[in-house]
């Protein structure tokens, strides 16, 4: 597979909330990269609901998860884990949350890597160190790299725009940095939250819960080019065209480009 894809989920990450973090390198994926600070997530915006329809391109209603306790969908619909092994690709996951596992199906994945967000002050950070490595021993076709920090330690310890919570942040484009410029010659890269939040808590409709980020870097995307109508459900279907698969019929997003 001659096109390659990163994923990169930063849970929680609201788009004020990146912009006001303090990173240098947000400036520099706005020019590097096809972007909108004014994305939407999914009703309800809570992670597992919202991981799953950014992988399967449905609505939470459709898919049936409105929780983040994963239930069978009553009307199976393919994601992009399972459209790329279908075509002979590689699929790797380094997640910090256990229950978004299920994201996938056994067998979908060749590389995994899971690490309590608790168990040290960086979790995210290792959990990019174990992404980088592998990448640089194997190149998976498809790298999905989910960080929970900003989420738990940030806005559910600390609440939304806390200073811990845009703390956080920093740390996680940190790790974007490493990936895009280490990687960036091989691999396309997707940047994005699943949701946002307020006070301690997210789920609503709110927009402080609502808008979201994405960034597409790579040679489909313009540089310094400004998205509209992006919402969760494009992930997949970007990332198939990216990689040159056919989408899922089912599927209702559309690709970005």
């Amino acid at each position: 597979m001659d096109k390659k894809v990163i994923l990169i989920s930063i849970d929680g990450m609201r788009a004020d909330g990146l912009k006001a973090c303090g990173n240098d390198y947000v400036k520099e994926l706005e020019k590097i990269c096809s972007y909108t600070y004014n994305g939407s997530s999914v009703n309800p915006s809570i992670t597992f609901p919202c991981h799953f329809s950014m992988t399967h391109s449905v609505s939470p209603q459709r898919h049936g998860i409105l929780t983040n306790t994963y239930v069978p969908q009553v009307r199976p619909v393919k994601g992009i884990f399972q459209k790329v092994c279908e075509v002979g690709g590689v699929c790797a996951m380094y997640y910090g949350w256990e229950p978004l596992r299920d994201i996938t199906l056994p067998g979908d994945l060749k590389y995994a890597s899971y690490i309590n967000s608790y168990a040290d002050e960086s979790t995210d950070t290792l959990l990019t160190d174990e992404a980088e490595k592998r990448i640089k021993e194997s190149k998976p076709d498809f790298v999905f790299l989910y960080m929970v920090e900003t989420d738990d330690k940030g806005g559910h310890d600390n609440g939304w725009m806390s200073e811990e919570y845009l703390r956080r942040i920093s740390i996680a484009i940190d790790n974007v940095k490493r990936m895009v410029e280490n990687f960036g010659d091989e691999y396309s890269v997707i940047v994005m939250a699943d949701h946002g939040g307020h006070d301690r808590s997210h789920g609503t409709t709110m927009p402080e819960d609502m808008t979201v980020p994405f960034f597409f870097y790579g040679p489909d995307f313009e540089k310094g080019k400004v998205l509209d109508g992006v919402s969760l459900l494009e992930i997949a279907p970007t990332i198939a065209k990216i990689m040159g698969i056919i989408p899922e019929r089912e599927w209702d997003g559309k690709p970005v480009f």
